[in-house]
């Protein structure tokens, strides 16, 4: 019989499949002592399955390039800390197996995590995995992985891990549904890059039996069980017209009327060119510059290093926009030159802009090598700050710009409240914002963007963050300047319209939702999408927010 379940949709597309779910290793190996002369033998048995589920990680992110390589690189720095490798070596010293003493190191740091806020506590996932890796190579069994099939089906599980979802073959893996996980964290962002209709958030996602037909609907965040002849029928039909709609979709963005709105793409670091490229992105809207500094957390990279890195970037769009920004380290990427250990709430602690406030040889080094980048190319520069909270970070970023020599535009991120709501007044000091959606969703609900039990509040059709991104787009139109959005809001076609609708001037998304957002944004006039803005504003609710701009932009 067909039943309709519902999750959070994070990845357009429709996927139509068989269940299948993930693997685990075995979680907890046996408690026994070992004699005190096998302490040593031990230790070193531990230290190698640490120092070869790193290089796994590693060798995983050089195959996946990009985004993945940036996250599965801060997996291999979390198997490596070397505080967690001196409680392993204690805990072996007072007669511990090595399996024994990475399981219980591991769970003592895991409650420190869990205890130290919300955005910490998103890691918790990351840390699992990579103990789960250590444990399964000192037992000899199986490592945690997607499962082995010759037929394409719909993947499982409870959370998925960055280094299983960085390298699934979309040949195979059809889709994924997991029961933790919201719309923003590493697993649906890869998703989206991927192109692989996904949903998460799903209460009860392992109750469904192996073997079972469903049909995953990454846009909506249904999934139908056992569908009936009629609903595959539909789905399949709806997934053909969207495709033919986005074959005959190309060129620059714009609403059917002939409103420009530019649609540009993130990138983690030059391996993800070529799909932004493909995608006809006009340039880059978001170039995160960490992948960088994740290759060595005890130092930045050299300045030579960063140009080089930066200018094959910029080569890749001429006469195109390319907006970076500069190291947001700090909270979920910490780096040891840089960050403190010992913060309660790195969230809300010194992260982004202050770090780099706190490090200006660092903020200098890096000014500098983009502006040697860019010398002779003709490439649109801009160069952004995250995490500007007022008038006196924008106003000191914009003095070491200047200061750097600098010859690009320069402007701020707006992701905490405070910057949507005084935007005039940081415009005063830089020349463009930028909407890191994701972000100003967390701080303005005070939901972490790693917890699938809060993930409603990190829906970005919230009326609340609808109404700081008008804000936003107001005050940068009175001052004659832009403001564009860089989150996963704009990644998605229906909200994209009404982002338009609000103001925005420019959106930037993975590459695989360019040509969703340039298909469905040719559908609208200018006057349609600011009505559909209006009634999702009028809304009380992101669900409510939703259905009112769809009816607008549908014709009801």
């Amino acid at each position: 019989m067909e039943t309709t379940l519902r999750g959070v949709g994070v990845s357009h597309g429709v996927a139509i499949g068989e269940v299948r779910h993930m693997g685990t290793a075995v979680l907890e190996p046996p408690a026994k002592q070992i004699p005190a002369e096998e302490a040593e033998r031990e230790q070193g048995r531990a230290r190698q399955a640490v120092e070869a589920v790193a290089a796994d990680l590693i060798a995983r992110g050089n195959l996946a390039g990009g985004e993945a390589q940036a996250v599965l690189e801060a997996q291999a720095m979390m198997a490596q800390d070397p505080e967690l490798m001196a409680d392993v070596e204690r805990r072996i010293a007072v007669g511990s197996t090595a399996e024994r003493g990475v399981y219980d190191a591991f769970a003592a740091y895991r409650a420190l995590l869990a205890g130290a806020g919300e955005y910490l506590a998103g890691r918790v996932a990351d840390l699992d995995d990579v103990r789960n890796r250590i444990v399964a190579r000192l037992l000899g069994v199986p490592m945690p992985g997607v499962p082995d099939s010759d037929e394409p089906y719909v993947l499982i599980a409870r959370d998925l891990a960055p280094a299983d979802t960085a390298l699934l073959d979309p040949a195979l893996v059809l889709g994924f549904v997991t029961e933790e996980g919201g719309p923003t964290s590493h697993s649906a962002i890869l998703a989206r890059a991927l192109g692989v209709p996904a949903v998460v958030a799903l209460p009860g996602a392992g109750e469904l039996v192996e073997g079972t037909v469903i049909a995953v609907d990454g846009s909506t965040g249904e999934i139908f069980v056992e569908p009936g002849a009629d609903k595959r029928a539909s789905l399949e039909q709806a997934a053909a017209a969207r495709k033919a709609a986005l074959a005959a979709s190309s060129g620059p963005g714009a609403t059917s009327d002939g409103h420009k709105v530019p649609l540009l793409a993130n990138i983690g670091g030059p391996a993800d060119v070529p799909a932004a490229v493909d995608a006809g992105a006009e340039g880059v809207g978001l170039f995160r510059t960490e992948f960088l500094f994740l290759d060595d957390s005890e130092k930045a990279p050299s300045e030579d290093k960063q140009v080089d890195a930066y200018r094959k970037v910029l080569e890749a769009f001429p006469e195109g926009r390319v907006v970076v920004r500069v190291l947001d380290a700090g909270a979920d990427k910490p780096l040891d030159f840089l960050t403190p250990g010992d913060e309660p709430n790195p969230a809300l602690g010194v992260r982004g802009l202050r770090t780099l406030l706190d490090h200006p040889d660092v903020l200098r080094t890096q000014l500098t090598a983009l502006s040697k980048a860019a010398e002779g190319l003709p490439v649109y520069l801009e160069v952004m700050a995250p995490m500007v909270a007022d008038r006196i970070d924008a106003k000191a970023f914009a003095d070491a710009c200047r200061d750097a020599g600098l010859e690009a535009k320069f402007g701020a991120m707006v992701e905490i409240p405070s910057a949507a709501l005084r935007a005039r007044s940081i415009l005063q000091e830089v020349e463009f914002l930028s909407l890191g959606t994701n972000d100003l969703a967390q701080y303005t609900f005070a939901a972490d963007r790693q917890v699938g039990a809060v993930s409603r509040l990190q829906d970005p059709w919230q009326p609340a963050l609808l109404d700081l991104v008008a804000a936003s787009a107001e005050a940068a139109k009175a001052e004659g300047k832009s403001c564009g959005v860089c989150g996963e809001a704009a990644s998605d076609p229906l909200l994209a319209c009404v982002l338009t609708g609000l103001g925005v001037t420019s959106l930037s998304m993975g590459a695989a939702s360019i040509p969703y957002v340039r298909s469905t944004l040719s559908k609208h006039t200018l006057a349609q999408c600011e009505r559909a803005a209006s009634a999702a504003r009028a809304a009380d609710t992101a669900e409510d927010a939703r259905a009112a701009a769809q009816a607008v932009l549908s014709g009801e």
